[in-house]
């Protein structure tokens, strides 16, 4: 029963993320579209990932009182309202206030509120032995699922050619397509379990005696955000857009790859968490994947850059699985939805601010200096990581 389950949260996962794949390459072409400035599409960009964090932050930290179940299939309703409120809406205002409450997602990562919630079920229905494993799994289906998604980013320009198509309706076409994911999603939530809960004895609050070890996590994981998001795949399309005058179908083809690349890695991290532990695996990996992000804008050609990219996807997400395993290997079950969230959370509001940097940058200059200072930041995270974690470890490792 408990591998069926795993099944239907990989399954609403590859839907999501299919969804992610191609509205974050899309957003910012579809904002254009409407007349935005660069500044204007950084604002949405941060505006969801501001959203997605404060509901993420809320969901997680009451979610010890209420079935996982009910509160994933509140959260499908919630994304298809967003993908009809984009595909409605083209005034600036009414968008924003979709980006803030919604689930729309600008980058090729989920930060959205379904993670927590997905964790902590996760977590439950798999052991000690096999969490990394299936943090792996879950990972790697949601990176190949947004790889195809990126690849789904050309729909609009066959729309054109070949129905005739004007360009805004084409692309509010495939915001309504996020939004029927979510009701796709609904129903592989609804074969689980009634009684898959997250309730448990915390006596002292959603957190117990794991908070100072989860606090810490989430300042580290902030500083990591934060520099993560001068890079969510919205504004590294548009760099791309920019600096080089990119097609969508050129970039959607190169983030298929870059998505390829990443989930061959979860793979890879499963193996070499188990040699070396899941706190050098995060750091070890991270470290040279950062180096490339700043160089990247030093490259003289795309051809050079896409190498780059494509090296920074081969090494920069076997942080994720190991990550996530770690975190809910450290605290204890009834903290898990909290921590799980805590520790997310910083993924939106950390980055929020991000995005509207990058954006304000690239409107000056088309020279990539968002990517120089993504990768400075998540380098200063990585040694941190390692002096402060270093001798925490999680039971399969004790």
């Amino acid at each position: 029963m408990a591998s069926a389950n795993v099944r239907r949260l990989l399954v609403a996962r590859g839907l999501r993320a299919f969804g992610d794949g191609f509205v974050s390459l899309l957003l910012p072409l579809y904002l254009l579209d409407l007349g935005f400035t660069p500044l204007e599409v950084g604002i949405v960009a941060t505006a969801t990932l501001l959203g997605s964090g404060l509901l993420a932050l809320a969901v997680g930290l009451t979610a010890h009182r209420y079935s996982i179940r009910a509160l994933l299939l509140s959260a499908t309703v919630l994304m298809a309202a967003t993908g009809g409120g984009f595909a409605y809406f083209t005034a600036f205002w009414p968008l924003l206030a979709v980006a803030v409450v919604g689930t729309l997602n600008p980058s090729s990562g989920d930060v959205s509120v379904f993670l927590p919630l997905e964790h902590s079920a996760l977590s439950r229905l798999v052991d000690d032995r096999d969490r990394t494993a299936i943090f792996a799994r879950y990972s790697l289906v949601g990176s190949l699922a947004a790889a195809v998604g990126s690849l789904a980013a050309g729909s609009p320009e066959v729309l054109q050619h070949m129905a005739g198509i004007a360009p805004r309706a084409a692309y509010q076409w495939m915001f309504a397509l996020y939004g029927i994911l979510g009701l796709a999603s609904a129903l592989a939530y609804r074969g689980l379990p009634r009684a898959l809960e997250s309730r448990g004895a915390v006596p002292h609050g959603p957190l117990g005696p794991s908070k100072a070890k989860v606090l810490a996590l989430a300042a580290l994981f902030s500083l990591d955000a934060f520099g993560g998001g001068f890079v969510v795949q919205s504004m590294v399309a548009l760099w791309l857009y920019r600096a080089f005058d990119l097609s969508i179908a050129a970039a959607g083809s190169i983030f298929f790859w870059t998505g390829v690349l990443s989930a061959l890695s979860y793979l890879a991290a499963v193996r070499l968490a188990n040699r070396i532990g899941l706190v050098n695996t995060m750091v070890f990996t991270h470290l040279p994947s950062n180096a490339c992000l700043v160089l990247m804008p030093f490259m003289p050609s795309l051809a050079a850059v896409v190498v780059l990219l494509f090296v920074r996807s081969a090494l920069s997400q076997m942080d994720v699985p190991t990550r996530s395993s770690y975190v809910m290997a450290i605290v204890t079950p009834a903290e898990r939805p909290a921590a799980a969230s805590v520790t997310a959370v910083p993924r939106s509001l950390a980055s929020a601010a991000s995005p509207f940097i990058a954006g304000y940058l690239l409107t000056v200059s088309p020279f990539g200096w968002p990517l120089v200072a993504a990768g400075v930041l998540k380098i200063a995270y990585d040694l941190l990581l390692l002096a402060m974690f270093r001798n925490i470890r999680p039971p399969e490792e004790s």
